[in-house]
């Protein structure tokens, strides 16, 4: 077993560096299997100095800090401070009147609110031309989202269906932040991240980034990078910075019961909509697989793409990070087929 895995990973190793020159990925991949890691960096974190990102360094996630938000949602379901069926309007009051009163914490968490929503990524276009309705500077706390999330009418009655909603999680983020009374950046600290043991996990300013932190790019070689197209600091629908190794560690914990309890973690992972258009399920924050136990967060952005995925049962982990809005694809899509 041990030599049939090691020629296994050089094989992944080959496979990769090939498709890595082919693509222009820059990022880092790995893959947890049968108590073994395979880890590697390609590409630059910051291509005007000519920095090269390293198995450690800090990736922009985007969409794949949804899990961590429903986690720290949940986490207050669990603790009485919310229900799943506590109404936005009960905490947002007058706020974003176009959201209906029968909107829930459960609807927002699975995508099935039918709120409108500021970046609907049906109608987005090309994910590297979106720009803000503000500029990008007043985004930097989760109340100042108010700003964008307002004026989007209903698009359908909440429960009726499926239907991906990113202000939906900024929603969350406020309805959390107003029930706890923490600001949800911390909140998302103190319970997902440190029960988790994730370190390096943190919503960072884009215009303070320290060097550990990947730039995100626009394109595959050029010189441009994301910082006008993202909030300046990320909230409950995307934003936040990790590494490969801590989303490892945020797949352990989660199902070890040390986030949420075991309970919630089945809650939540139980689907509440078949999405065959992506051959996928969609539980409480996470994609599920069609029709196995594997479970996946992903992240699109201008300058970021991130998918994870992670089977309970096997135990088995494969994470792609890449600081370019379409870098991470190929890779993922070759370790599915591996």
């Amino acid at each position: 077993m041990r030599r049939e895995y090691g020629l296994a990973v050089e094989e992944l190793g080959q496979g990769l560096d090939a498709l890595a020159a082919e693509t222009g990925f820059s990022g880092v991949v790995r893959v947890d299997a049968e108590n073994r890691t395979f880890v590697k960096a390609y590409g630059l974190a910051h291509r005007g100095h000519g920095i090269a990102n390293e198995v450690d360094t800090l990736f922009a996630v985007a969409s794949g800090v949804k899990g961590l938000t429903a986690l720290a949602v949940v986490g207050l379901v669990a603790e009485g401070v919310l229900e799943l069926s506590t109404t936005a309007r009960s905490l947002l009051g007058p706020d974003l009147p176009l959201i209906r009163d029968d909107v829930t914490v459960e609807h927002l968490l699975a995508h099935r609110s039918g709120i409108g929503d500021y970046f609907d990524e049906d109608d987005a276009g090309d994910i590297t031309e979106h720009v803000l309705p503000v500029p990008v500077h007043e985004l930097a706390t989760t109340e100042q989202y108010l700003a964008v999330l307002d004026g989007y009418p209903t698009k359908f009655a909440p429960g009726e269906r499926f239907a991906y909603c990113n202000g939906g999680y900024v929603v969350l983020a406020l309805i959390a932040e107003r029930a706890s009374g923490v600001p949800f950046h911390d909140l998302v600290a103190r319970r997902v991240c440190e029960p988790a043991g994730m370190r390096d996990t943190e919503f960072l300013r884009s215009d303070e980034l320290p060097g550990r932190a990947a730039v995100g790019y626009l394109s595959a070689d050029g010189p441009r990078t994301n910082v006008l197209h993202l909030p300046v600091r990320g909230s409950g629908d995307g934003g936040i910075y990790s590494t490969a190794a801590d989303i490892r560690s945020l797949w352990t914990a989660l199902f070890a019961g040390q986030i949420v309890s075991r309970d919630w973690v089945t809650e939540m992972t139980r689907p509440r909509s078949d999405v065959p258009a992506d051959s996928r399920r969609y539980g409480l924050g996470l994609w599920l697989h069609e029709s196995g136990d594997a479970v996946t967060l992903e992240g699109y952005d201008a300058g970021v793409s991130f998918r994870s995925t992670h089977d309970p049962v096997a135990g088995e982990t494969r994470t792609v990070i890449s600081n370019w809005s379409d870098g991470a694809w190929p890779i993922a899509r070759h370790l599915e087929q591996a």
